[in-house]
């Protein structure tokens, strides 16, 4: 497959563009000056050269500005929700208007869709929920509309936090527990629906060849666990204390409203849709998964 992938430089798109190796011809769609084997565009200046986007098999969109990097102000909210919802209405809109599209178009999304849902189960048909990354992801999920109307098939790819030896929430959080310093937020009773690198790869890899996936997909593992659990897993594999609890107004002081809406959030998302395609995960258990990233 002649395959464009934007985001190319993030988490997901260097571990996806690696596995796919040279099984497949690969471009990427840079915000820099273009080389060898990438397109440039400009989605803040809404700038695309559509000539160029003829003749792919897929376009995979991946870009966005990291919702993590710091304290969500105005500016940095609006960030966010631009760099996701603009560029990928820019990106569905031109590739809708060519002689010949691409066959297929996945676009990242997230599990924030659902909002703070409790210990409520929810696959890929339960509503969406409230807060600014429910309707950040609405919007975003809503922008990729143009390449569906124009028959493409589209999937959303709606990722839980990802683990990652190169990046990640675990990055983020092997120091202070290797330290000592780790524990369970707020009650620790939230649920937090992580998925595996490896399984992200494979289940992207599955939606580009697999003709019956469309729309919402939720790339999680079959196992959510609560923060509490999560905690204490993470410190046995690493043999450290995790007894350094941060109650939910600490967290509110030290993150302000992304606190609510990433830290102290409950998730409890299932991999319906994937299962249901035959997809088999490589790491279904969260303690396998941390021994590998870890090791």
């Amino acid at each position: 497959m002649k395959i464009l992938v934007s985001g190319s430089h993030g988490l997901v798109g260097k571990a996806l563009i690696s596995s796919l190796g040279e099984e497949h011809e690969v471009f990427r769609l840079v915000r820099s000056s273009a080389g060898a084997g990438e397109i440039e565009w400009h989605p803040n200046n809404d700038q695309i050269d559509a000539d160029k986007l003829e003749g792919f098999d897929a376009v995979i969109n991946f870009a966005g500005e990291n919702i993590a990097a710091g304290r969500w102000t105005d500016e940095q909210k609006r960030k966010i929700h631009n760099s996701r919802v603009n560029g990928t209405h820019l990106l569905s809109e031109a590739i809708s208007k060519l002689g010949r599209p691409p066959k297929v178009f996945l676009c990242a999304s997230a599990t924030g869709i659902y909002g703070d849902r409790g210990d409520e189960t929810l696959d890929e048909q339960s509503d969406s929920g409230g807060g600014f990354l429910a309707g950040v992801c609405r919007e975003w999920e809503q922008a990729t509309e143009p390449a569906a109307a124009a028959g493409m098939r589209t999937v959303n790819l709606r990722f839980g936090p990802i683990l990652a030896r190169e990046g990640g929430m675990l990055a983020k959080l092997l120091t202070p527990f290797k330290m000592g310093m780790g524990g369970k937020v707020g009650s620790g009773k939230q649920y937090i629906s992580w998925v595996a690198i490896d399984d992200v790869v494979n289940a992207i890899k599955l939606a580009l060849t697999d003709e019956s996936i469309r729309g919402p997909l939720n790339i999680v593992s079959p196992n959510p666990v609560t923060n509490e659990e999560f905690t204490k897993t993470l410190g046995h594999v690493l043999s450290r204390p995790t007894a350094l609890a941060m109650p939910a107004f600490a967290v509110r002081l030290a993150f302000g409203e992304m606190a609510d809406e990433m830290l102290l959030t409950s998730q409890r998302v299932t991999p319906k849709r994937l299962t249901d395609a035959g997809f088999e995960f490589e790491y279904p258990e969260l303690e396998g998964a941390f021994r590998k990233y870890l090791a």
